[in-house]
């Protein structure tokens, strides 16, 4: 297992990735004039500058909605009632960072175009990592998802904006299993990519969406809160073990499809969890490692990358379809 000398430099502390569109302060006037429904959700904060309220779950959407159509093109973007609502900046930056993990290995140049074939697993009803990925980098997206309701709301969203070619969906069935039956014999993709379920119950997820509140000066025992800030279903929010049992079968799973999967990624909220991610990546003879760090404001974020392939490989599988395991 090695780290490379040229690795991605991390963003720096509270810091968007240099290519991330959300750098500032929100524009508002020009953000509703793409989303006119997004005006009536629109408050001035106690600072004096305008906002939206985001303990109101309507209002975060409808700005998601505007953000999409301003900088990414999406013309319709909504989610059923109660599915997770992504914060897009920070998405956004975990797309920008693997674009920097692949240009370490195609002399600094990000390699754009359907030839780039990502997979995302957990794409959810939102499935906002594709829809950035191909709007930034043209890469062309398979969404897996062990939820046929959340698939089939990702299904209008890709039909709604002519993305049939771009983005395709498949259904998980089995839920232990991640990469199982979601690679076909073959097949063959430059990058996989996951936010994971971080908690290991409702009852935590809830504990956690509170504390959130609570370090915003939000919590007001007089107001109707909902229990979960950006929402989200069981599969969204929690898994048995939580994030770090997750991860660890991501990575046990990866094994079997070392020659199919140019990079593994993941999200990894705590970070106690990456060295014993890391660990584990070495006993199971990983050739690289990459952990990027990521920011947003006082939140910190990471993600941890890795492959089985050495970097002629890696440089390799971007002039030429790699051979798929035996």
């Amino acid at each position: 297992m090695s780290l490379s000398p040229n690795a991605p430099a991390p963003t720096p502390s509270g810091k968007l990735h240099p290519r991330n569109r959300h750098q500032g302060r929100y524009d508002f006037p020009a953000l509703i004039k793409v989303c006119p429904e997004l005006a009536v959700f629109v408050i001035t904060n106690p600072y004096g500058k305008l906002s939206i309220d985001f303990a109101d779950p309507l209002a975060v959407k409808v700005f998601n909605r505007a953000l999409l159509q301003q900088f990414y093109g999406i013309q319709y973007w909504d989610i059923p009632e109660g599915y997770l609502c992504p914060p897009i900046p920070g998405r956004a930056d975990y797309i920008h960072g693997l674009a920097d993990l692949l240009a370490m290995d195609s002399h600094h140049q990000i390699p754009r175009g359907q030839g780039i074939k990502v997979l995302d697993i957990g794409c959810g009803a939102n499935c906002i990592y594709p829809l950035i990925g191909q709007a930034e980098y043209g890469w062309q997206f398979v969404g897996t998802d062990i939820s046929q309701p959340a698939l089939a709301a990702a299904q209008v969203l890709v039909q709604s904006n002519g993305l049939n070619k771009t983005i395709q969906l498949r259904q998980q069935t089995q839920a232990q299993q991640i990469f199982q039956g979601m690679i076909q014999a073959g097949e063959r993709f430059t990058l996989s990519l996951c936010n994971p379920p971080f908690h290991a119950s409702l009852e935590e997820a809830t504990q956690g969406s509170r504390r959130k509140w609570r370090n915003l000066g939000k919590l007001d025992p007089k107001r109707s809160l909902p229990k979960l800030n950006f929402g989200g279903q069981a599969a969204e929010l929690y898994c048995e073990g939580g994030e770090l049992a997750f991860i660890k079968r991501m990575a046990t799973e990866s094994q079997d499809f070392a020659t199919q999967v140019v990079w593994f990624s993941t999200l990894v909220s705590k970070v106690g969890h990456v060295s014993l991610l890391q660990a584990q990546l070495k006993r199971l003879r990983a050739a690289s490692v990459q952990v990027v760090d990521m920011g947003q404001g006082q939140k910190r974020s990471r993600f941890v990358a890795w492959s089985y392939l050495d970097t002629q490989q890696r440089q390799a599988c971007y002039l030429s379809p790699i051979q798929a395991k035996d």
